[in-house]
């Protein structure tokens, strides 16, 4: 059963009327289910168990929705986080994510962000995901000079093309992430880059909003056999994230399941590393998209329309500097009037920013709208909020929560001129 269901003509999101939403809060406003947000997560870590996979430690991407109060429901799940930055850093630690269980990535850590991991506690943060030698050669000092032992996990690029979009793709030479093997293996016989770094994982992340899954397996393939040359010693390999969500209605019966996806996981460990040796690494994930994307909605209100002779132009208060995937991907997201009336019309959602990319949909078909009408971009809690800017001098919207009981929470208040000075 969809989330998004029409009650009595009028649309419901987790059982709660957004059109009684959008009385009590202005427009446009993000909306996130808290009932959606526990199913996927659940599903997502009871899917690796239940594939055999060791110990698995499900690392939550915050760059897809660093949200306080999201972030304090995975952390009561047993969620850990995958950061790229000293802020995701500190968000992740304020929600209650220990930091046993978090992985920093990315390919800028500044001399700040990793003294700040290196003393978060006594052992530090799970790792650090080094993805250059130079990177190495400054967390190795930084620790030395808090006389610490820095978790170290290499990021390994593994040269693949995974079938998506080009500028989510992030596993080939072409790309600025992750280290080559001969990198990586070359490294680890300077003793200079070790005197107080440990080496304990091994990770591999592609891209995102992955629908193939054939560079995946391929690149399980190629960490499974550079991890067993670098050693039995290894805690953990971490297989990344990316997994991909059904945006278009097309892209459902490619979606891969929780349960296949685990299954490619477990089965190419096995054949290409665990059958190869005694030792069996824990393993960890860095899903983001797929925990999260579903259990958001973006709530706009139509402003006016506009006739330009065929083209039919509908003008809503929501932006791409609120949600800026269309404009900066071409990516889909659907569109669904809150009241349920006949679509009689192919026209154009647009919203007031002063750029032509500034466009959720083009020539779908809608009903006629009014000025006031209520219209909801689907599929938005992942990469909605958090890259949002200020762009035009628009104040950031509003974020609610629908709480298992159904109470509303306001977990981000809107923000107003003054909050941009």
């Amino acid at each position: 059963m969809s989330d998004l269901i029409y009650k009595k003509n009028n649309l419901a999101f987790s059982h709660v009327d957004i059109g009684h939403l959008a009385k009590k809060h202005k427009t446009p406003f993000f909306v996130y289910s808290e009932e959606i947000l526990v199913k996927n997560y659940i599903e997502f870590f009871d899917g690796a168990k239940n594939a055999g996979l060791k110990n698995p430690l499900v690392c939550f991407a915050l760059k897809s929705n660093p949200n306080l109060e999201v972030l304090k429901v995975l952390a009561k799940l047993g969620s850990g986080a995958d950061i790229v930055s000293g802020g995701e850093l500190k968000r992740a630690l304020q929600a209650g994510i220990p930091s046993h269980k978090i992985v920093f990535s990315g390919v800028g850590k500044t001399e700040e962000e990793i003294l700040y991991a290196l003393n978060v506690s006594k052992n530090g943060i799970y790792s650090f995901n080094v993805e250059s030698i130079e990177e190495l050669e400054l967390i190795n000092v930084c620790a030395k000079k808090l006389k610490r032992v820095a978790r170290i996990c290499f990021r390994l690029n593994p040269v693949v093309k995974p079938k998506t979009h080009k500028h989510i793709s992030t596993g080939n030479k072409t790309h600025k992430f992750g280290l080559l093997e001969k990198d990586i293996l070359e490294s680890l016989h300077n003793k200079k880059l070790w005197s107080h770094s440990k080496l304990v994982g091994l990770s591999v992340h592609i891209g995102s909003q992955l629908l193939d899954l054939k560079a995946t397996k391929r690149a399980l393939m190629i960490l499974s056999a550079v991890a067993l040359k670098m050693g039995p010693d290894l805690e953990f390999i971490d297989v990344g994230g990316g997994l991909g969500v059904d945006y278009h209605p097309d892209e459902t019966s490619r979606l891969p399941s929780i349960h296949n996806y685990m299954e490619l996981v477990h089965t190419n460990l096995n054949k290409y590393f665990y059958a190869h040796t005694e030792t069996k690494p824990r393993i960890v994930f860095e899903p983001g998209r797929r925990i999260v994307a579903k259990a958001g909605i973006f709530v706009m209100k139509v402003l006016r329309n506009k006739i330009s002779e065929k083209n039919i132009f509908v003008i809503v208060d929501g932006g791409m500097n609120d949600f800026m995937r269309p404009s900066l991907y071409g990516a889909y997201h659907g569109l669904i009037p809150v009241k349920n009336v006949p679509a009689t019309q192919h026209c154009h959602i647009v919203g007031p920013i002063c750029e032509t990319t500034d466009c959720f949909g083009s020539n779908r078909l809608m009903p006629k709208f009014n000025s006031g009408d209520l219209l909801v971009l689907k599929d938005t809690g992942a990469y909605g909020f958090s890259m949002g800017s200020n762009y035009n001098l628009r104040g950031r919207p509003l974020e609610l929560l629908i709480k298992k009981d159904k109470k509303i929470k306001i977990i981000n208040k809107a923000q107003d001129y003054t909050d941009l000075l």
